[in-house]
C-alpha cells in the first residue's frame, strides 16, 4: 500500500496510524465474529490492517476500513457481555513459587516486550524502575560482602566488641531496607477489576480480584497473574480464572483422565501391601481438579460481581503446565502424548465445549532448546499440540523461551555466598523456574498471546 493511500486513510481517522500488523489475518469475517464475542477491537485491527495496507486500489482500501470501523464498533459495544471462564491446572510450576517482589527485575531488562510487562503488571506512578531496582542490587551485594552471604560466616568470626556491633547495626539497616523494598514492590503490583480468580495451589487457596499472592504461598505467584492481566487487555468482558494445582503430581496417574483406562499398577506396586490404595487414587487429581471447577461453575456470580446470568459464561480455553513428574518412568513418558490427547478430550467432554482453545506449557527447565528437544516429555507435550484432530485449537508454549538467565547467572556464582542479592532476584530451585517473578511473568504472557490466537481460529 502506497503512502498516498495511508495518508487518506488517516485524514479518514487519525487511528490509523495504529495499524501495526501482527500477523496474517486472512478473512475479515472470523474478525467479525470474534469481535462480536468480546475481542478487543484494537487486537482484531492489528490483524485486519495487514490486509489494508497491502491494498494498492484506494477504493477497495476504504471500503476495508470503514468496514473494519463497524468491526470496532460492534467490539465496543457488546449486545452482551458472557463471563470468560479460563481453567488453569498443572503442578508445582503451576502452582507458582516466584516470590511476588522479584517481579520488579523486568526494569533490569532492555527487551521492549519486558518494558510493556512491566506496565502491565505496575501500577502507575508506583515509583519502581530501573533505577530503583539498581540501587537495591547495589545494596544487597554490599549486604552479601559484609555478612558472606547465607551463612553470615563474616560477622560470625568477629570476636565481640564494638566493630562486630558496629557491623551487625550496619547488617541489620541494609536489611531493613530490603524488606521496605520487598514492600513496596508487592504493593505496587496491579489489583485487576475486570479479571477475578478461584485458585488452589497445594495449601494456599483464595479467590478475589487477580492481583499477587496467589502462588505456593500469599506472597508468591505463578502464570495466573501476567495471564489474566494479559487477557484482559484483549477481551472486552469479564474474565474469571480458576486454578487447580498441586505439586508433585504426573498426569499418568494423578491427574489420569478416564478415557486413558484404568492404571497398570507395575511389578513392585502389585508386591507391596498398598496395591488397592494405588488403584484407587490413581486420577485423584483429576476428580479434585473438577470438583473444584464445579463448585466455582455452581455460583459464578460470587466468584465474579460483573457476572450476568442471562448473558451466562463461556468455558473460554484451558492453559495446562506440568511434566516435570513425569520424567523418571519409562512408562509415564512414554504415555505422555497419549496421556495428553485423553485429557483434552475429557476435559472438553466434561465441560460441553468440544473446541475448548486448550494451551499446553512445554517443560523447560533444561533452559536451552537443545536440552529441551533431549527430554522426551516436552517432546511428547508438543507432539500431541500438533495432533491432527487438535488442529487450530490446541498449541503449545515453549517455557525455556522466557526462561530468566540472568538469575541463573547470580544462581550459578553460587546463591548461598550471594544470598542477598539472589533474593532480589530469585527464591527457589531450578525445577521451579529459580522462583524468577521475571519468568512467570512473560510465561503467564505467553500463555495468553497463544491462547488469544486460538480463540482468532
Amino acid at each position: 500500500m502506497n503512502k498516498d493511500i495511508l495518508s487518506k486513510l488517516q485524514l479518514i481517522n487519525p487511528r490509523a496510524i495504529f495499524l501495526v500488523p501482527k500477523q496474517d489475518f486472512n478473512r475479515l469475517e472470523l474478525s467479525t465474529h470474534r469481535s462480536q464475542h468480546g475481542v478487543n477491537s484494537l487486537y482484531c485491527f492489528d490483524h485486519i490492517s495487514q490486509k489494508i495496507l497491502k491494498m494498492k486500489n484506494l477504493r477497495n482500501a476504504i471500503a476495508l476500513f470503514f468496514a473494519l470501523m463497524a468491526v470496532n464498533a460492534v467490539a465496543a459495544k457488546p449486545d452482551s457481555k458472557k463471563l470468560q471462564v479460563f481453567i488453569l491446572a498443572g503442578q508445582s510450576n503451576m502452582v507458582g513459587h516466584a516470590n511476588s517482589h522479584t517481579i520488579a527485575t523486568l526494569y533490569d531488562s532492555e527487551d521492549e516486550g519486558d518494558k510493556r510487562l512491566a506496565q502491565m503488571v505496575f501500577k502507575k506512578g508506583s515509583g519502581l524502575s530501573k533505577k530503583a531496582l539498581g540501587e537495591q542490587l547495589i545494596q544487597v551485594r554490599k549486604t552479601d560482602e559484609l555478612t558472606g552471604g547465607i551463612s553470615n560466616d563474616k560477622v560470625k568470626k568477629m570476636s565481640e566488641g564494638p566493630e562486630k556491633t558496629a557491623l551487625e547495626a550496619q547488617v541489620k539497616k541494609l536489611k531493613e531496607e530490603y524488606e521496605a523494598y520487598k514492600k513496596n514492590v508487592i504493593s505496587a503490583c496491579v489489583v485487576s477489576d475486570q479479571v477475578y480468580i478461584s485458585s488452589i495451589a497445594d495449601g494456599n487457596k483464595g479467590s478475589g480480584p487477580l492481583t499477587v499472592g496467589f502462588g505456593g504461598n500469599p506472597e508468591k505467584i505463578g502464570p495466573e497473574l501476567s495471564f489474566g492481566l494479559s487477557m484482559a487487555q484483549k477481551l472486552d468482558a469479564p474474565i474469571l480464572l480458576i486454578k487447580t494445582s498441586w505439586g508433585g503430581k504426573s498426569i499418568n496417574y494423578n491427574f489420569r483422565p478416564p478415557s486413558a483406562g484404568p492404571y497398570e499398577l507395575n511389578e513392585k506396586e502389585k508386591a507391596g501391601d498398598k496395591a488397592a490404595d494405588i488403584s484407587k487414587n490413581a486420577g485423584l487429581n483429576w476428580r479434585m481438579m473438577n470438583e473444584a471447577i464445579r463448585e466455582v461453575l455452581k455460583d459464578l456470580k460470587e466468584h465474579h460481581p460483573a457476572y450476568d446470568p442471562a448473558a451466562g459464561h463461556d468455558m473460554a480455553g484451558f492453559v495446562w503446565f506440568q511434566g516435570f513428574n513425569d520424567q523418571f518412568s519409562d512408562e509415564f513418558r512414554n504415555n505422555y502424548k497419549d496421556m495428553m490427547v485423553h485429557f483434552i478430550k475429557d476435559i472438553r467432554k466434561e465441560y460441553q465445549t468440544p473446541k475448548m482453545p486448550f494451551v499446553i506449557g512445554v517443560l523447560g527447565t533444561n533452559m536451552t532448546k537443545e536440552g529441551v528437544d533431549k527430554n522426551a516429555v516436552s517432546v511428547a507435550q508438543r507432539e500431541a499440540a500438533k495432533a491432527p484432530e487438535f488442529k487450530g485449537n490446541v498449541a503449545s508454549v515453549e517455557s525455556y523461551k522466557v526462561y530468566d538467565l540472568e538469575a541463573r547467572t547470580v544462581y550459578d556464582q553460587g546463591w548461598a555466598k550471594h544470598f542477598a542479592q539472589w533474593c532480589v532476584v530469585g527464591s527457589d530451585r531450578p525445577y521451579h523456574y529459580l522462583g524468577s517473578g521475571k519468568f512467570f511473568v512473560r510465561l503467564g504472557d505467553a500463555f495468553a498471546r497463544s491462547m488469544i490466537d486460538l480463540m482468532q481460529q
